[in-house]
């Protein structure tokens, strides 16, 4: 009876470390993890550093890489096991097409998802900010919110800067839409010559983000968390709701 219970405990020790070691191996490949627990499991994927796109940074760079978070954003999506999507950011921005990429995967997944912008949440960052169902910063955090530059050689031709004045719409729709910032706040932010030493825009604090409308609440990681599990627990019970209707209609009346 003793080797029986000795060989039980084994194997769920074992098993404990299965998932432990399966955790670290998805933070130190990924920045991810799954959290599991009986109110929900909740993958908290960290977007940090630069934003890799199509050029890849030299290997001193801490980066995100797109062709990572692209497709394991689809397999949260699709994944049975996961409830929710918890986005953690500390970026200072880096490549438009895939940020803005990103950003609108995450904005078109049914699950719930929140933002948390720790640190910074630059440039390409404020987009990704916002794509989340609810968005929180926390009070120490910045974000630069400034027009769209390109480096390199520019062709000087006027349809050089149409084609930058396109690319700035795409992203001032984008974060009207998933905000409630107005158009006019936030070009007036983007334009804002006497904030930067040496460009043009303005950097906003967690406080001033939430006063006007870029971000939803002021609040930390157990906030964010609140928010999901309240979602979750909604969904659940929603899901409930459906099983019975549909219980109740398919019994036979006497």
């Amino acid at each position: 009876m003793n080797e029986q219970n000795n060989e039980q405990m084994n194997d769920q020790a074992s098993e404990t470390v299965t998932v432990r070691d399966a955790a670290f191996g998805q933070v130190n490949e990924f920045g991810s993890v799954t959290a599991h627990s009986e109110r929900g499991n909740i993958h908290c994927l960290t977007i940090v550093g630069q934003i890799e796109g199509h050029m890849i940074l030299p290997p001193d760079n801490k980066s995100t890489k797109y062709e990572h978070v692209m497709p394991m954003l689809a397999a949260i999506e699709e994944s049975g096991d996961i409830d929710a999507l918890l986005i953690i950011l500390n970026t200072v921005g880096g490549d438009i097409e895939a940020g803005l990429g990103i950003a609108e995967l995450i904005a078109s997944m049914s699950k719930p998802t929140a933002s948390l912008v720790l640190g910074g949440g630059h440039s390409i960052g404020v987009p990704l900010a916002v794509s989340a169902s609810r968005s929180y910063i926390a009070p120490s955090a910045a974000m630069t919110v400034h027009p769209v530059r390109l480096n390199g050689m520019v062709i000087g031709v006027p349809q050089t800067f149409n084609y930058f004045q396109r690319i700035q719409e795409r992203i001032t729709e984008f974060v009207t839409t998933n905000s409630h910032i107005s158009r006019e706040k936030l070009l007036q932010l983007m334009l804002e010559t006497g904030e930067l030493a040496n460009d043009v825009g303005s950097v906003i604090y967690g406080r001033e983000a939430v006063a006007c409308g870029l971000i939803d609440q002021l609040g930390g990681l157990s906030d964010a968390l609140t928010y999901l599990h309240e979602r979750i627990k909604s969904a659940r019970e929603q899901k409930r709701e459906r099983t019975q209707e549909t219980s109740d209609a398919e019994q036979p009346i006497s």
